[in-house]
């Protein structure tokens, strides 16, 4: 059992700014947010350290690490293996704060089904060679000619623009967020040694108290 993220960041010893405390003296002790804990780059740029996953329903950090590691308070791995600093935004909603979202965004479930915008269906010649990407955005009514090389002749594509309703542009938006990384639970140890070492403190700074704790520097912090 691993202890929780923010109880392994160290601390540090900052001057009071306490409304009234008019001494440089006096320091109050908080968490050093700075220290920031980071997968390793051999292991975060190596897909076989990791397993796929499908956020499902409304399923927090904590639910897939419970699924997974069989703890929820490794809920900063699923994060940290994802690259999320704001589950605000980088988190699919909730089905009720998504609806919430939509209807403050677009104002009425009427809205939600006009046009966003339009994408093209794809085009591809008689070899399978793609002419136009699929989803690419493009205009209403939008065609195009091009040599067909197989055919020998020019090859006409009209009728290839697909609407994309508001709900879809962002049921899209909400999918890809969906889509996540899961780091196998057999590299979780590597995981906790690379965050001990990141979180200590070393000694040879002047700042330095102990491996949890340093401390600021006096500065100037109130008028003359």
């Amino acid at each position: 059992m691993s202890k929780p993220y923010f109880s392994q960041i160290p601390y540090f010893l900052y001057v009071d700014r306490s409304p009234g405390n008019k001494t440089i003296d006096d320091y109050s002790e908080v968490k050093n947010l700075f220290k920031r804990a980071k997968l390793r780059e051999d292991i975060f740029s190596d897909l076989s350290y990791f397993t796929k996953y499908q956020i499902q329903g409304d399923e927090r950090p904590d639910n897939v690490a419970e699924k997974y590691y069989e703890d929820s308070t490794l809920d900063w791995v699923i994060l940290l293996a994802n690259n999320i600093t704001n589950i605000q935004t980088e988190w699919p909603m909730s089905e009720q704060s998504y609806y919430n979202f939509l209807i403050d965004k677009y104002g009425t479930d009427e809205k939600l089904q006009e046009v966003h915008h339009y994408e093209c269906a794809g085009v591809t010649n008689s070899s399978g060679a793609i002419i136009i990407e699929k989803g690419l955005h493009i205009p209403v009514g939008f065609a195009v000619t091009y040599y067909d090389q197989g055919l020998s002749s020019n090859v006409s594509a009209t009728n290839i623009s697909e609407a994309v309703t508001n709900l879809t542009y962002e049921d899209n938006i909400q999918d890809k967020k969906r889509n996540i990384f899961i780091l196998k639970p057999e590299y979780l140890s590597v995981l906790f040694n690379d965050l001990e070492e990141i979180m200590e403190y070393k000694k040879g700074s002047t700042q330095y108290v102990d491996g949890t704790l340093k401390v600021g520097e006096n500065i100037r912090l109130y008028p003359n």
